[in-house]
């Protein structure tokens, strides 16, 4: 059998570097040809040595160059799995000519036009911020109305996706939380966060008034692992999908931190509510962008790991 040539762009991010780590197990090199895009260089060594047989691209997103290799020295993809984004909402919103340039992609989606057939599903990461905030648990079909810049990079990148791909599945992801990359990002994850900051007892403030369905972060790859099965095992190869990828549960910042203390025997009296509207964080941030993940879970038949499981699977790899 034909090996599945996939290519995840932004593998040096937190979602990328854990779908390495799955590709790199489960006798992943039998059934997939593995590749990976980064636009950090020198790429860090821990990645290098942890998957020395997949070949790595250097790649502008904002302009294409790096792309065009990828096609002369890896071949033409049979997947190609996005994870690549500024995500962070107050730095899009300082620099949204950036965000706009990386987080809709344009040069990706006109490489992918220059292949000869059509074969070639892209599976998107777009986010729930792509909601404007106003009710709870938003459906597929709702309509995405962003309320900052982040969000509205993600809605101009579903929209250029739907015109100009003919196969893709867009995944709205929620906040990802599980352990930490093999090559650790920089930046702190949420539930380590809130752990470090429990753990000294010092009085620490929470929104109680913003809603996420956060989502285990081997949840999100189980999800990318069975629509590349699914792509895969498909006769017709075609696929427009689009779903909600988050959690079961419905949850405010307070919520998470109170899980996180109850989980780890901490205090929980140094949690305080604050309501969001009182702290300006430099962008606009909805209120309540919690999701149905109903036609997730009819879709793929899997059910995502409820957030008490998700912080103690979490937390289990500090130890």
């Amino acid at each position: 059998m034909e090996k599945t040539k996939v290519v995840i762009v932004g593998g040096t991010g937190y979602l990328g570097q854990h779908l390495l780590q799955a590709f790199a197990g489960n006798n992943g090199g039998d059934r997939y040809d593995v590749a990976f895009t980064h636009h950090s260089c020198p790429l860090p060594p821990l990645l290098l040595d942890a998957f020395p047989h997949f070949p790595s691209f250097p790649v502008d997103l904002k302009s294409g160059v790096g792309l065009h290799s990828i096609s002369q020295n890896f071949g033409q993809p049979d997947v190609v799995v996005n994870c690549a984004a500024l995500s962070v909402p107050r730095v899009c919103e300082q620099d949204p000519d950036s965000a706009m340039s990386i987080n809709v992609p344009s040069s990706l989606v006109n490489w992918l036009s220059t292949f000869e057939s059509n074969k070639t599903l892209l599976i998107h990461l777009s986010t729930d911020q792509v909601y404007e905030g106003v009710k709870c648990f938003y459906k597929e079909e709702d309509e995405t109305v962003a309320v900052n810049v982040y969000g509205k990079s993600k809605v101009a990148a579903e929209v250029l996706i739907k015109e100009k791909c003919q196969n893709f599945a867009i995944l709205r992801s929620s906040i990802i939380i599980g352990p930490q990359t093999l090559s650790p990002l920089p930046k702190n994850l949420p539930i380590q966060w809130m752990d470090s900051v429990l753990k000294k007892g010092d009085d620490v403030e929470f929104f109680h008034d913003e809603y996420r369905c956060p989502i285990y972060v081997n949840d999100l790859v189980s999800i990318v692992l069975n629509l590349i099965d699914r792509w895969v095992l498909s006769d017709d190869k075609q696929m427009r999908l689009v779903l909600n990828a988050g959690g079961p549960d419905r949850l405010s910042r307070v919520q998470m931190a109170e899980m996180v203390a109850e989980v780890r025997g901490h205090d929980p009296s140094s949690i305080k509510h604050v309501s969001a509207s009182s702290v300006d964080r430099g962008v606009v941030s909805p209120a309540d962008i919690s999701m149905d993940i109903t036609k997730l879970i009819q879709t793929l038949k899997i059910s995502p790991t409820c957030f008490k499981d998700s912080v103690r699977l979490t937390l289990e790899s500090l130890q």
